[in-house]
């Protein structure tokens, strides 16, 4: 027989600062002071539209909606330690980390920056993290 860990801390995160989840996932889990956010993307969770203004208000909306997670868990980008960036063009790339350093300067947490052929809904970025109190 094995032994199986159960984990009796665990909680899911909901908020309607972010737009509720299109699939069977949660908007973030969280896990004794570890938080474990899943990827957002630009849609804008009062009208539930995709942000299609371009790619620096696409990387902004989907910083809005990871600003809204981690509130709804009483942290700040300041406790993210690594984030995925999935993106659909690498030319994207400078612009996305002009908007992304906005967000988290000089203490930037570990990243993943990779390319990808499609996100969901059209998305051309998405970015998931990982924070700890």
């Amino acid at each position: 027989m094995r032994n199986k860990r159960v984990v009796n801390d665990r909680s899911r995160v909901r908020t309607k600062l972010a737009p509720a989840a299109i699939g069977p996932y949660s908007q973030a889990v969280q896990v004794g002071d570890t938080l474990y956010c899943s990827g957002q993307i630009a849609i804008d969770p009062e009208s539930g539209h995709m942000v299609v203004d371009g790619i620096e208000s696409e990387t902004e909306r989907v910083l809005e909606n990871m600003k809204g997670v981690l509130t709804a868990a009483g942290m700040t980008f300041e406790h993210v330690v690594v984030c995925r960036v999935y993106m659909t063009d690498i030319n994207d790339y400078a612009q996305i980390n002009e908007v992304y350093s906005r967000y988290f300067g000089e203490n930037a947490p570990a990243r993943e920056a990779v390319g990808v052929s499609a996100l969901p809904r059209g998305a051309r970025v998405e970015i998931s993290c990982v924070a700890v109190k």
